[in-house]
């Protein structure tokens, strides 16, 4: 009689490639006998699970039981264990003691009735219980709005078991067709996160990610920006922030943006606890570099933000300092409407796409030409020195920082009034 061990489990060979299936039909352990088509499937990985083989209706299903405890990454059923889960469910599905025979994961797949069936199921979940909840992005309005509109129309009605590297390859070149690979490359991403998440906090084994390195469809060196500003640009954007009225902290946010060289969610964020008099510290736990970044405001700046009201609160907010400013893609969208009417009134070129990040490269652009030194730039828009310098260098250059931006104030200024008697540094 064949007989069955945890020693014999253990000996099993691993495959080169994908799996194998052993059968012990009819063995023993302990005085157990296992039913027929009991087995032991091995991966190429060396994973061990026990299976039962089986058939209804004439189908034939290879039925998962669960992974043997002596795995590597481990398990939760010993040879014995397994023999009694088998058997029970052999017993079960020759009295009809099971509605449905077939495997729950080929219910899953065949019906659709389970909440992450097919992707956009999938992409619901990860939403709600991930972006909202777990993680409270705060973009995860645009993120649910991208995934709505260019990935479920696409591939929600896929199956999770089934999505295959070629659905995502052929839903991303639709999309770079339509919409350009910047935009490809974002659907990848927030497509990615959703399968990861899933296949790590799904609670389910089976679903495996079809995403793999190499799908982006645009190149790095492509999409490294280089947009700064011209005088006239910066002219035309001011101009129209002037006719902006709602948010109303949205034009000085922007100017804000321009004259501090900040990242667009380090100013959306400013807190009143923040700001000591002119001296605004970015706490390290919200910045780039993980370290605390001292911005020493010009006057300029400073008179954007103004006193903060009663108990301080955020100092870019539409609800009284509640809650941060957060509308950026709609309010974009108007100020870039309200710029291309100032020069079509003008009667010039509308003005090419840009960014709230290339304000920060416009004014590290604008503090060279007030001859600010780079070592200062560097240290105003919150690099990290590079070398034996960046180590042992700890001074914190404020004076020179004040200066820096003062500069840049003063080149802000010069730009949208020639006639000003702000006169910018000069290198020495």
């Amino acid at each position: 009689m064949q007989t069955i061990s945890e020693k014999i489990v253990a000996k099993l060979p691993v495959p080169a490639a994908g799996n194998k299936v052993h059968f012990f039909s009819g063995s023993t352990l302990q005085g157990k006998k296992a039913p027929a088509g009991f087995g032991v499937r091995v991966t190429s990985a060396g994973t061990k699970s026990f299976v039962l083989f089986h058939r209804t209706s004439g189908k034939k299903f290879l039925e998962t039981l669960g992974r043997w405890d002596e795995n590597a990454g481990g398990g939760t059923l010993t040879v014995r264990d397994a023999i009694i889960r088998a058997d029970k469910l052999a017993k079960d599905l020759r009295l009809g003691r099971r509605e449905d025979a077939r495997p729950e994961r080929t219910r899953r797949r065949e019906d659709g009735t389970s909440p992450g069936a097919n992707i956009s199921g999938l992409i619901d979940s990860f939403v709600e219980r991930y972006v909202k909840k777990d993680a409270k992005l705060r973009s995860a309005g645009m993120i649910e709005a991208q995934l709505e509109r260019l990935v479920k129309p696409r591939i929600g009605k896929v199956g999770i078991y089934e999505v295959k590297r070629s659905h995502i390859s052929k839903m991303l070149s639709e999309i770079a067709e339509e919409n350009g690979p910047r935009m490809a490359d974002l659907a990848l991403a927030y497509t990615r996160k959703a399968f990861s998440w899933y296949e790590v906090n799904g609670h389910d084994d089976d679903f495996k990610s079809p995403i793999v390195r190499g799908m982006a469809r645009g190149k790095p060196s492509e999409q490294a920006r280089d947009r700064v500003l011209d005088d006239d640009e910066i002219k035309d954007l001011w101009a129209a922030l002037d006719t902006i009225r709602e948010p109303a902290c949205f034009p000085n946010y922007v100017k804000f943006l321009l004259l501090t060289a900040c990242r667009r969610n380090e100013v959306a964020d400013m807190h009143a606890d923040e700001l000591n008099g002119d001296v605004w510290t970015i706490p390290k736990d919200r910045y780039k570099t993980k370290r605390d970044h001292v911005v020493p405001l010009s006057a300029a700046a400073r008179q954007l933000i103004g006193t903060p009201k009663g108990n301080g609160g955020f100092l870019f907010s539409t609800t009284d300092g509640d809650v941060a400013f957060s509308g950026f893609s709609k309010a974009k969208d108007a100020l870039d409407e309200a710029i291309a009417k100032v020069r079509k009134n003008a009667d010039r070129k509308p003005m090419q796409p840009w960014t709230f990040h290339d304000l920060r490269r416009t004014a590290r652009s604008l503090m060279s030409r007030a001859g600010v030194p780079a070592d200062h730039a560097e240290r105003c828009l919150g690099h990290v020195i590079a070398g034996v310098r960046g180590v042992y260098d700890r001074h914190e250059f404020a004076n020179e920082k004040r200066a820096a931006f003062e500069a840049l104030a003063a080149t802000v200024a010069n730009i949208l009034d020639p006639k000003s008697n702000v006169v910018p540094m000069r290198r020495a």
